[in-house]
């Protein structure tokens, strides 16, 4: 595997299962070190041994990305070992209700919109400093933020707001830093396992992809990795749908 990540540093949130694992993975393989971060102390723990086993670089931190201070602890461990911020991942998101937008309580639109919009802006805020000439964002947003279905609708909302984001941080961190997002079709992980796991549901996902099946982890990882290395030097302000075709826009 090519090595485009050599001597670099990767953060990389909710990062110990699904796509923000194939994602640390991917930049690891690449020869990055990497900070692998979650809520839950154990499954750091496992994500730190199985990228370990595989001879990865990495650190593993526990950070719910809506808390302060587990924001600032992951930013200093970052900044403690390794010393600087080369490419920043934000991948973590919550999706706690299937609620119509105009039922959905008040608590859990505060809880969609801190954990899918707002922590991103947050873990910039404080890693930006870090960053340097020729580093890379990308925000992981979704093929929901173009035409948010029913059963996520708030979700694919706060999604729609990654792509303005994307948008309004390449200009601000231009030139030294670029910003990107890519945006995942239906893969079958634990987060998505409402639709991936009810046949019908999964029938007609995969009816909408061009190539009749489902992303895979590993597609979103090589998308990233393709995004956050000097193969993109010219791309920033871009999302790149990853969706197997399915219609996202003109």
């Amino acid at each position: 595997m090519a090595r485009r990540f050599q001597g670099k540093v990767a953060i990389v949130t909710a990062s110990t299962q699904g796509i923000g694992f194939s994602i640390a993975e991917r930049l690891g393989l690449e020869g990055a070190s990497v900070v692998v971060s979650s809520r839950k102390h154990k499954n750091v723990e496992e994500a730190v041994g199985k990228l370990k086993a595989k001879g990865i670089e990495v650190l593993g931190v526990v950070c719910h990305v809506s808390d302060a201070k587990q924001r600032k602890n992951l930013i200093d461990q970052t900044i403690q070992k390794y010393g600087a911020i080369d490419i920043v991942v934000s991948n973590a998101a919550a999706n706690p209700s299937v609620q119509p937008i105009l039922e959905t309580s008040e608590s859990v639109l505060d809880k969609l919109w801190d954990i899918n919009v707002k922590a991103s802006i947050l873990i910039l805020q404080a890693a930006a400093p870090h960053m340097h000439d020729g580093s890379s964002v990308v925000l992981i947003t979704s093929i929901a933020a173009y035409n948010p279905p029913r059963a996520m609708s708030m979700y694919g909302v706060t999604k729609t707001a990654l792509l303005g984001l994307t948008k309004a941080l390449a200009s601000e961190m231009a030139p030294n830093t670029r910003v990107n997002a890519v945006a995942p079709g239906f893969v079958p992980t634990h987060f998505a396992q409402f639709i991936t796991e009810n046949q019908s549901a999964r029938k007609e996902v995969e009816a909408h992809s061009l190539l009749g099946r489902l992303g895979t982890t590993d597609d979103m990882a090589s998308a990233v990795a393709f995004l956050a290395s000097d193969d993109a030097s010219y791309i920033t302000g871009e999302t790149l749908v990853v969706a197997g075709g399915t219609q996202s826009r003109l």
